[in-house]
Order: structure tokens, then C-alpha cells, then sequence
């Protein structure tokens, strides 16, 4: 569930599924949906039919992963794979590489500069919305005190 389009982010190639861009973008319909993505959702599930509006916090997550994508998609992908799909982990991978034990490198390891440092803002971004949704998630009952 990627949800940035391939104009977005300049993928190279189409991703396998634009459900999530479409579904927050308000363009999905119900009857337009593979069997897949049907089975998501029951009869009186939310579709939305506009753009959904996020806070300003949410907002800045997905500008910052935005970024993260794009910069992701603008790499030279000569001699390593290109991925049009990939999620965060393998975007993590593909900068940060792994040990030789198999465990993923730390950001710090990332030879590019500019990866973490998008790496670093979307971290910044997602501990700022956390914190607007944590006492949330009491008052709204999800989680007792």
C-alpha cells in the first residue's frame, strides 16, 4: 500500500497497486475494486468519494516519506535491482545494506548523506504525530490508564 503515485515520487516503472493513493485521494469506488481489495472492506466500510484531509501533523509524515520515495526512485539502479514497490524496509535496505550476520545496517552506516537525513526527518515527523495521537488513544478508549 504505497501512498504516493508514480508522478509522486518518479518511479521508473508503474507500481503493482495505486489502491492506497486512490483510496486517499477519494477515487475509489467500490465497483472499480479487484476481489482483493474488496475483501478489505464489508458493505459499510468508509469509502471516501473526495481527498481525505489530514492534520498538519500527518501531513508532515507523508511529505517527509514523500521525499524518502523520491529520492529512493531517483537513484541510478544499474548495478543494483530496482524495486518500483518497494516499502520502507526495503528503501532502508537498499541505502543502509546489511551486516554479515544478516542484521540491517544502522542509518548511521548509509553512505548517502541526503538518505538519512530524509531518513532522520520522517523519523522527526512520525515521533511528532505520535505524540499528537497518544493521548488519543485514551480518550477515545483503545487503551485503558
Amino acid at each position: 500500500f504505497i501512498p504516493f503515485s508514480e508522478n509522486e515520487v518518479g518511479a521508473k516503472e508503474a507500481f503493482e497497486s495505486n489502491f492506497m493513493a486512490r483510496f486517499l485521494a477519494g477515487k475509489c469506488k467500490i465497483e472499480e475494486q479487484k476481489q482483493a481489495e474488496r475483501s478489505l472492506f464489508d458493505e459499510g466500510s468508509f469509502i471516501p468519494q473526495s481527498p481525505l484531509v489530514f492534520s498538519q501533523e500527518s501531513s508532515a509524515v507523508f511529505d517527509a516519506g514523500r521525499e524518502l520515495w523520491r529520492h529512493y526512485h531517483s537513484q541510478d539502479f544499474t548495478h543494483k535491482p530496482y524495486n518500483p514497490n518497494a516499502s520502507l524496509y526495503d528503501i532502508k535496505a537498499y541505502f543502509q545494506g546489511f551486516s554479515d550476520s544478516g542484521k540491517m545496517n544502522p542509518p548511521a552506516k548509509a553512505q548517502d548523506l541526503r538518505y538519512r537525513e530524509l531518513l532522520s526527518d520522517l523519523n522527526i515527523a512520525l515521533k511528532i504525530l505520535a505524540e499528537n495521537i497518544a493521548p488519543k488513544v485514551y480518550e477515545h478508549g483503545f487503551l485503558l490508564e
